[in-house]
C-alpha cells in the first residue's frame, strides 16, 4: 500500500496534468487566432503530453490498488497580448510542474517508497526535459520573432513537431 500523502498529491498530480492539457489547448487556441499554426501545433502537442502523463499518474495508482479521485480542472484565465506571452507562460507553468513532481517525490523518499520514487523518475527527467524545450523556443522567438521572415521559419519549424507518446511502462 502507499502512503496516503503519495496517494493524495498523486491525485492531484493528476488534475495538474488534465490542467496542463487545457492551458495548453487555450495557448494553441490563442496561435490559431493569430494564423500562427505551427506555435498551434506545437502547443497541441504539450496538451497530448499532459494528457498522457496524467493518465499514466492514474495507471499508477489503479496498478497499486489505490482509488483514483479526479476533481474540476479549472478553465483556463490568461488573456495574452504578444506572441512570447503563452511561451513565458508555459515556462513558468512547467516550473510549477517540475516543483509539483519533486514534492511528490520528496514525499516519497521520507517514507521510503521506493516504488514511487522509480515511477517518478521518468517524470523528473521529463520535466528537465519540457523546460529546457520551452526555455530553447523561446531563445529561438527572442532571436527571430521580431523579423517576418524569421517568425514564418519558426513557425514552419514548429509546424513540424508530431507527437510520441511516452514509453514509460508502469
Amino acid at each position: 500500500m502507499l502512503n496516503r500523502e503519495v496517494v493524495e498529491l498523486l491525485n492531484e498530480q493528476i488534475n495538474k496534468e488534465l490542467y496542463s492539457a487545457y492551458l495548453y489547448l487555450d495557448m494553441a487556441d490563442y496561435y490559431v487566432d493569430q494564423s500562427l499554426n505551427g506555435f498551434e501545433n506545437w502547443f497541441y502537442v504539450q496538451a497530448q503530453e499532459e494528457r498522457d502523463h496524467a493518465m499514466l499518474f492514474r495507471q499508477y495508482l489503479l496498478n497499486n490498488d489505490e482509488k483514483v479521485t479526479l476533481s474540476t480542472i479549472q478553465a483556463p484565465a490568461q488573456q495574452y497580448d504578444v506572441y512570447e506571452a503563452p511561451l513565458v507562460a508555459a515556462l513558468k507553468h512547467e516550473q510549477m510542474v517540475t516543483a509539483s513532481i519533486n514534492n511528490i517525490y520528496a514525499v516519497a523518499y521520507k517514507d521510503k517508497d521506493f516504488r514511487t520514487m522509480q515511477f517518478l523518475d521518468w517524470f523528473v527527467k521529463e520535466q528537465g526535459e519540457e523546460e529546457k524545450n520551452t526555455t530553447d523556443l523561446i531563445k529561438k522567438y527572442e532571436l527571430f520573432g521580431s523579423d517576418p521572415k524569421g517568425l514564418y521559419m519558426l513557425n514552419q519549424e514548429l509546424a513540424a513537431r508530431i507527437y510520441a507518446p511516452p514509453s514509460l511502462v508502469i
